[in-house]
């Protein structure tokens, strides 16, 4: 029988419903709370709990839950522009942590939220789930085992539909998001490192807001958010990495391509055709792999079974007290390259990155 732990989430909007309805398929994983202040979101996720089969209690407030409950894990998936104010209450409490992305909107509070993840022992865990999709997965264990042969060039793109409403439209300006390279394509410079296994040293992007939001005014004011970029990434080793963002391409046949070239040949990913294909420098392919996810775990997101599969091996690490496999450095990072990238855009020169942590 798999080990019972109890799980609490602060922030039911679209991120913290998929979470419930993805902790429903996790055994041993038992939702007892929510927190969110607003009401329309508490009776939708009250609703949602009942159709799952979940016995929650509905807070309005993250302290008043703080102070009733003792889960043993939080989910944080509330607003970004909270996340630094918020994972410090729960840090307090003492709970596992699974923070969703991006970890924090700005460097600074990054850098500050990693340093005071040092000092705490409890499972800290940063919610790139992209890592997980199970054709990514997949793709990912092949470029490991080496078939391309050392990647030289990686190629990421997404071709997708424009950010969706938020209960009060909070995703609509940079300093609620931290940007669109931050807020969404954490995910992907999360990726390039992860595939890559090399720290970026520098970052060259161009980008505009050219479609999305331009007629939509908010107490009088324009949105903000970037709606299309491209991002060049330099990596320590050598390799080089290239996102390629669109985000009034909902048309699109693939939502996600990956691609990965080395001297051997060129691997490639597509969701949601869920396939990998080995296209090798002899001619004899392509081989095409085609990558199966449960139709439950599918059927529970928008994540393509990313959020399933991820919270399943947080609930895994929590049981056995195992350490995070998605980490507050891995959070970090991506909201540096991010920032850099917004960055880049707004001065049209390459940022240069240097860890020194």
């Amino acid at each position: 029988m798999a080990a019972e732990r109890t799980y609490a989430i602060i922030g039911c909007g679209m991120m913290g419903c998929e979470h419930m309805q993805n902790l429903a398929l996790v055994p041993g994983a038992d939702l007892v709370a929510i927190a969110d202040p607003e009401p329309w979101s508490r009776d939708n996720a009250g609703q949602l709990a009942d159709t799952l089969g979940q016995s929650i209690t509905c807070y309005a407030d993250v302290s008043a839950m703080l102070a009733a409950e003792e889960p043993d894990a939080v989910i944080i998936a509330s607003p970004n522009h909270t996340h630094f104010a918020v994972v410090q209450q729960v840090m307090d409490h003492g709970s596992a942590i699974l923070l969703e992305k991006p970890m924090c909107t700005t460097v600074a509070d990054a850098e500050a939220l990693a340093a005071l993840q040092r000092d705490y022992n409890p499972l800290f865990w940063v919610g790139l789930e992209y890592r997980y999709m199970p054709p990514v997965t997949r793709f990912i264990e092949r470029v490991k085992t080496g078939e391309t042969g050392p990647v030289k060039m990686l190629s990421i793109r997404e071709h997708r539909f424009p950010f969706l409403p938020k209960i009060g439209d909070w995703n609509r300006f940079n300093r609620n998001t931290g940007g669109t390279l931050v807020e969404k394509c954490c995910h992907f410079f999360d990726l390039m490192r992860h595939i890559l296994g090399d720290e970026p040293v520098r970052v060259f992007a161009s980008g505009a807001q050219d479609v999305n939001h331009l007629d939509e005014r908010y107490d009088g004011e324009t949105p903000d958010i970037l709606d299309n970029a491209y991002v060049i990434v330099d990596f320590a080793g050598g390799a080089r990495a290239i996102l390629d963002l669109c985000m009034f391409a909902e048309g699109s046949e693939q939502q996600e391509d990956i691609y990965a070239l080395g001297p051997a040949g060129k691997l490639e990913v597509k969701i949601p055709a869920a396939e990998v294909t080995w296209s090798p420098r002899d001619r004899s392919g392509p081989v095409v792999e085609a990558v199966a996810t449960p139709p439950d775990a599918l059927a529970a997101g928008y994540h393509h079974g990313a959020t399933y599969f991820q919270l399943r091996d947080f609930h895994a690490a929590l049981c056995a007290g195992s350490p995070a496999t998605v980490t507050a450095l891995d959070g970090l990072r991506s909201v540096q390259m991010g920032a850099a990238a917004q960055e880049s855009i707004a001065t049209g020169q390459p940022v240069a990155l240097n860890f020194g942590d």
